[in-house]
């Protein structure tokens, strides 16, 4: 049960990733907040694989920001495992099989970049995958990646906010908040800001729909080997995540149509198909999830205030790399919120407010 004492100095809306990141560092700032979650509706940090790597697609690029964006997770979610006493973060190297002689002397003559080495593992011959992953030519091996146990995170983290009195399980209906000069009221509560942390339900958000977002539908694969799964997360074209010494998670597609929540067979064959290029073991699917990836059009975060309310702000666009992107510009829009802070203009919602105004 929330506090008897009305004011508030932030509502959030939504416990995703984002909300959950936000309203960990406005409670580190003394901040007295309102967590609003449905937790019924579907969401795409509970089904999402949780994969942090700081070096991704076929030219092994470094992933935007990796060398601020990582330390800061890894610290984050490393204190967030003190105060919620759960183990979810997990690092594991990234194997890359190489596909060719070209691809491996391509990647070699790459691990020299000064930006990428410290990144790399070294090559790996293979490290004990031979007897279930085709690598012929051997691999590269990424570190410092691994994975967060999203769903986990997310209960805990739930179950905190309730202990500290700042969670509210309940529909948030945009027509019953009222925005004033100063203060925003919601449900006979006041708020001094409002920020909304609703991922894909953002496109449907009257006040925030006019930003060009561009989700992305992706499933999941869990299967089941009698293989001994090493401690490695594979990645070719296609990932599989181990979760147990038998069980792992495979995928991911992409899709920008028909965004739903529903598993399909198409779905299914498809990562099916890509995953027995790189697996040479037997093994049965277990099961297969779908979630709506809330990325934008220029594939950067979106953060920052109502160009008409300045009370009232947002924190989407995560996309794919959630997980290291969250904590850090969480961080940052607390700042901004608090103290005024300038934000990256890379991410900021400014770069938008053409859209807003035509």
């Amino acid at each position: 049960m929330l506090s008897s004492d009305l004011r508030y100095d932030y509502l959030i809306v939504g416990q995703g990733l984002a909300g959950t990141c936000l309203a960990m560092h406005l409670l580190d700032l003394g901040k007295k907040i309102c967590i609003i979650n449905d937790s019924s509706q579907p969401s795409s940090s509970k089904v999402a694989a949780g994969i942090f790597n700081p070096l991704t697609g076929k030219k092994l690029v470094k992933t935007w920001m990796a060398d601020d964006l990582f330390p800061y997770a890894t610290e984050f979610y490393a204190k967030m495992e003190v105060r919620l006493g759960a183990k979810f973060m997990h690092s594991a190297s990234i194997y890359r099989p190489f596909r060719s002689i070209e691809e491996q002397n391509s990647y070699l003559a790459q691990t020299a970049d000064p930006g990428i080495a410290p990144y790399i593992g070294g090559t790996v011959s293979n490290k004990g995958f031979s007897n279930y992953i085709n690598a012929e030519y051997g691999g590269l091996e990424v570190i410092r990646s691994g994975r967060v146990d999203l769903p986990l995170l997310l209960d805990k983290s739930k179950m905190y906010f309730e202990a500290v009195d700042c969670y509210l399980e309940a529909a948030f209906d945009l027509e019953q908040l009222h925005v004033g000069e100063e203060l925003a009221h919601w449900r006979g509560m006041q708020f001094g800001k409002v920020v909304f942390c609703e991922g894909f339900q953002a496109t449907s958000n009257a006040m925030f729909g006019w930003l060009p977002f561009a989700p992305v539908k992706g499933q999941l694969l869990e299967i089941a080997t009698d293989q001994v799964l090493q401690p490695y997360i594979i990645n070719q074209g296609i990932f599989m995540l181990p979760i147990s010494a038998s069980r792992a998670r495979v995928g991911a597609t992409y899709s920008w149509d028909q965004l739903d929540w529903d598993a399909t067979e198409d779905a299914r064959i498809e990562l099916e198909a890509k995953f027995k290029q790189l697996f040479n073991g037997e093994y049965q699917v277990m099961g297969q999830v779908a979630g709506i990836r809330p990325s934008s059009n220029d594939r950067r975060p979106i953060l920052g205030t109502h160009p008409d309310h300045s009370h009232v702000a947002i924190l989407n666009g995560l996309g794919t790399k959630g997980v290291t992107l969250a904590p850090y510009f969480a961080n940052e829009l607390a700042k901004y919120l608090e103290y005024g802070k300038e934000l990256n203009p890379l991410v900021n919602i400014k770069r938008y407010f053409s859209l807003y105004f035509r």
